[in-house]
């Protein structure tokens, strides 16, 4: 049986408080699953994995990593018990190669939170395979867009390639006591510029956001948030049809901006 071609998507994660399933976001991620087509298997970049060389887990069973401190002990009883794909993982580490990018497989590596935290209300059962790839440390940014593209096969897979991070996040000067604060003007602004830009479809500038832009720094004092974007972005190459099914912020700097790419 053919496998139905996926769309790549974007996720925002958040404050790891979104894991609970109390807030309106969380409760459009339970929504948001069930409106896509059925992936056979997932392969997840999240901004909280970065290495000198690319990674891919290769563990049948892969531990939930809970990476952050100072939260309620109940966030750190979840669990998210989805199986690995060894297979999986060996198919993106030979499109890697295919495409001059090396990558190394990890039988160890669990699933960190930018993963398994928005997959909670994506995919609760937690019965698909999930698959996770790190970013590049320290590369110029359109290497990941390169990254993106020489995946794009997966699609025709079955396979859901789904980014996490947020398109907004600047930790230092979130209102980290209150959840629905106004956001500042310049994330806003940040926010929308990045849409004009996955409107027009500018990739080469949505890499050169530091340069173009100037909230760019101030959206990401570092990148690794707004990285997965642009893994995204190159599978879902050449132009897609781009969607924004959740728009809006938490903590005033964190946008929880999705995004859809058909």
């Amino acid at each position: 049986m053919t496998a139905e071609r996926q769309p790549v998507c974007f996720t925002a994660h958040g404050n790891p408080m979104n894991a609970l399933g109390r807030t309106a976001f969380a409760r459009f991620l339970v929504r948001w699953g069930p409106e896509l087509p059925r992936p056979r298997a997932l392969l997840l970049v999240s901004a909280h994995w970065e290495q000198p060389r690319l990674r891919v887990t290769a563990a049948e069973r892969p531990d939930t990593i809970h990476d952050f401190y100072g939260f309620p002990s109940e966030l750190y009883a979840l669990r998210y018990p989805a199986p690995g794909d060894p297979d999986l993982a060996r198919r993106v580490q030979a499109l890697l190669r295919e495409a001059r990018i090396e990558a190394s497989l990890d039988p160890s590596r669990g699933l960190d939170h930018g993963a398994w935290a928005p997959l909670l209300g994506l995919f609760p059962a937690a019965e698909l395979p999930v698959v996770q790839l790190s970013l590049l440390a320290g590369v110029p940014f359109q290497r990941h867009l390169e990254v993106g593209r020489s995946l794009a096969p997966l699609r025709d897979e079955g396979v859901r390639i789904l980014g996490s991070g947020n398109l907004v996040h600047n930790l230092a000067r979130a209102d980290l006591a209150e959840v629905d604060v106004p956001p500042a003007a310049w994330a806003v602004a940040f926010d929308e510029w990045v849409k004009q830009r996955l409107d027009g479809w500018e990739l080469a500038d949505l890499a050169a956001f530091t340069e173009l832009t100037p909230d760019g720094r101030k959206a990401h004092p570092t990148p690794e948030h707004y990285l997965p974007l642009l893994v995204a972005c190159g599978a879902a190459d050449p132009r897609p049809r781009v969607s924004y099914p959740y728009e809006g912020f938490e903590h005033g700097t964190l946008s929880l901006r999705c995004v859809r790419m058909d």
